[in-house]
């Protein structure tokens, strides 16, 4: 049996993407042996929908948690269910397109990097068109999270939440994210010498309500702001950016 990854997936209220998730998802790794692990704080009806879709797609399993809630959490409960030797996170509302998955398999197992981080701002990548307070945004996280944890100044798209990486990254590591943000945590804290950027186009959503609120932003400024205290101020690792016909060829 080959090496295995696991596709870690956080859901709340997506029923609506979930068929079609898991069809580009299965899509996209052809050839490859993986799982599809949904992490579900639902109030809705979408446990039942990934437990039909399970049956055609015996990949698919599903964790559905009660009374409990936060993107953070249910990732991590996700990484410590995952059997892969690989990790892959990314949401479920299609805004991480799905075919992602393939080429950052390859920059780990084909390029040798400890984890792959796609970004929308190096050529070949795409913010999909985000209007421009969505922009504001999303660049002045970005900034800030570049400005308290230097760590992150390497990366050109710390903060989009869809990443891959080697199980012995976050082996005896102890995680604690805070919010949504939990890329960053795993870059923070975690155990690498070798990342590969590549380059993905962000997809705006279709099906469900974005989850950005005030309470997300405050959230991620305290998880920035815990995460100078702890860490990882002896990681050291290089960046390599693939262009997009590497990525592809």
């Amino acid at each position: 049996m080959s090496d295995m990854l696991s596709v870690v997936i956080p859901t709340f209220n997506e029923g609506g993407n979930i068929e079609n998730l898991v069809k580009q998802t299965d899509e996209a790794l052809k050839g490859i042996n993986y799982e599809i692990i949904f992490v579900d704080d639902s109030r809705d009806n979408t446990p039942d929908i990934i437990r039909e879709v399970s049956k055609k797609y015996p990949s698919v399993k599903l964790y559905h948690r009660e009374n409990k809630s936060g993107l953070a959490t249910a990732v991590l409960d996700g990484f410590r269910i995952a059997k892969g030797d690989y990790i892959a996170c990314m949401d479920a509302d299609l805004q991480h397109p799905p075919i992602v998955l393939k080429y950052m398999y390859k920059a780990i197992v084909v390029g040798g990097a400890d984890v792959c981080v796609p970004s929308r701002f190096i050529p070949g990548g795409s913010d999909g068109g985000l209007n421009a307070y969505r922009k504001f945004v999303s660049g002045t996280a970005r900034k800030i999270g570049q400005v308290i944890l230097p760590c992150l100044k390497k990366f050109t798209d710390p903060t989009s939440g869809l990443f891959m990486f080697r199980r012995e990254v976050i082996d005896n590591v102890e995680l604690k994210p805070i919010g949504w943000k939990i890329m960053i945590e795993v870059l923070a804290m975690g155990n690498y010498s070798k990342v590969i950027e590549i380059p993905y186009k962000f997809h705006q959503r279709t099906e469900g309500e974005s989850k950005l609120s005030g309470k997300v932003t405050l959230e991620y400024i305290k998880q920035l702001f815990e995460l100078k205290k702890r860490y990882n101020k002896s990681n050291r690792f290089k960046v390599k950016i693939w262009s997009y016909d590497k990525m592809i060829s």
